[in-house]
């Protein structure tokens, strides 16, 4: 059988009911079509204790429901579960952030570090600040899951 976004967005629905029933919260569940794929909304009174502290829970929940749907389809396009719109507050933020250091840099000259981000994270900063003129930025060279952007003027080097 093909497997589509219709077969995504089910078992990724039946993976989200199948972990939250379980642990007892009330929620309902919504999903949408985003640029990256089917994401699963969660709406709960019990939102903060699904989203855990800076998104810690929520991120195990999304691992949780990734694995729930790729026991059953294992290529499938990662799933992004969300809760009351933390992640879309959280990514706006972000990139509020970066924009006004790449603002900075324009101004000044003088490249400014992020934060330690996770790829999701870098990916939407590099994919943000790539759309303005003037601005170049790099991840650091490491291992480690979580790396800083140096955000520089395009002429100069990134340190």
């Amino acid at each position: 059988m093909q497997m589509t976004e219709h077969n995504l967005t089910e078992l990724a629905v039946n993976a989200a009911n199948s972990i939250l029933s379980a642990l007892g919260f009330n929620y309902t569940l919504s999903t949408e079509l985003t640029e990256d794929g089917v994401c699963v909304m969660i709406t709960s009174a019990d939102a903060r204790f699904l989203i855990g502290d800076e998104g810690d829970r929520l991120d195990d929940l999304q691992y949780l429901v990734n694995r729930l749907v790729q026991a059953k389809w294992a290529d499938a396009p990662r799933v992004r579960v969300d809760c009351d719109k933390y992640r879309e507050r959280t990514e706006n933020k972000l990139l509020r952030r970066a924009r006004s250091r790449a603002e900075s840099v324009l101004q000044t000259g003088k490249p400014l570090l992020m934060e330690k981000l996770n790829a999701y994270q870098r990916r939407l900063v590099h994919n943000e600040l790539a759309k303005i003129p003037g601005i170049v930025t790099e991840s650091e060279d490491t291992e480690s899951r979580f790396k800083r952007i140096t955000i520089s003027r395009a002429n100069e080097p990134c340190e």
